[in-house]
C-alpha cells in the first residue's frame, strides 16, 4: 500500500512540477469539449495596494489559506467572493496561503486518524 501512495505521489509531484514550467501549454480535446492548459501568468495587481490602501502579505495569506475551503463554498454562490487576494506581496503571500492551505489538511489528517 506504501508503495501505491508513493507512485501517486511521485506522479503527481511530476505532474505539478511540469505544468511550472515558463510558457508550457497542453491542448485536452475530446468530442464535445476543447480545452487549453496552460501555466499562471504574471499577477497585474502585484504590490499595487486595493481600494483600502492595502497590499495583503504573508499574514493575510496564512489566513486566507486557512479559510480557503470556507471561502471557496461561499465563492459558489457569491462572485463578489474570492479565495485569493490579487493585491498581495507576491511570493510572501504565496507561501503564507500554503501553510495556512497545509494546516488545515495536516488538521483534518491528524482528526481522521483519531477517529480510527
Amino acid at each position: 500500500m506504501k508503495n501505491l501512495q508513493l507512485l501517486v505521489l511521485l506522479v503527481v509531484f511530476s505532474l505539478l512540477l511540469s505544468a511550472c514550467g515558463p510558457g508550457s501549454s497542453v491542448q485536452v480535446n475530446t468530442p464535445a469539449t476543447s480545452m487549453q492548459l496552460t501555466a499562471p501568468g504574471p499577477n497585474p495587481f502585484l504590490n499595487q495596494p486595493n481600494v483600502g490602501g492595502r497590499i495583503a502579505r504573508a499574514g493575510t495569506g496564512f489566513w486566507h489559506g486557512l479559510i480557503a475551503p470556507a471561502t471557496l463554498l461561499v465563492s459558489f454562490f457569491s462572485p463578489d467572493i474570492r479565495m485569493y487576494e490579487v493585491h498581495n506581496a507576491g511570493s510572501e503571500y504565496d507561501v503564507g496561503f500554503l501553510l495556512g492551505v497545509a494546516l488545515v489538511f495536516a488538521i483534518l489528517g491528524f482528526l481522521i486518524r483519531l477517529r480510527r
